[in-house]
């Protein structure tokens, strides 16, 4: 079982709330009429029980990761020059600079 901060275990918290109340309650169908209804473009939020949905290939892991006081007001310049959050800039360059296979 991997470690998780306490602030990533009340989000998750939050979010299985959020998405599991008794009146949000999936309903059962086969994955017959699951694909019936799906191709027929009927609405299929009351078939899907949310606080199991996962983005193949985008799960999350919180890491630390301790920056030089400049290269923060760098980065944080930057951020604010493009519109994002300093969270978000780390990722698009990172993501800039990665080889993806």
């Amino acid at each position: 079982m991997s470690k998780r901060s306490a602030s990533s275990r009340s989000v998750t918290h939050a979010r299985t709330k959020k998405h599991n109340t008794s009146k949000e309650q999936a309903k059962w169908v086969t994955a017959e009429e699951f694909d019936r209804l799906a191709d027929s473009g009927v609405d299929m939020t009351p078939y899907v029980d949310w606080s199991k949905a996962r983005r193949p290939g985008r799960e999350v892991q919180r890491v630390n990761v301790d920056f030089p006081i400049d290269l923060l007001r760098a980065i944080d310049r930057e951020a604010r020059r493009i519109g994002v959050t300093r969270q978000a800039f780390i990722k698009l360059r990172l993501a800039d600079t990665l080889v993806h296979t």
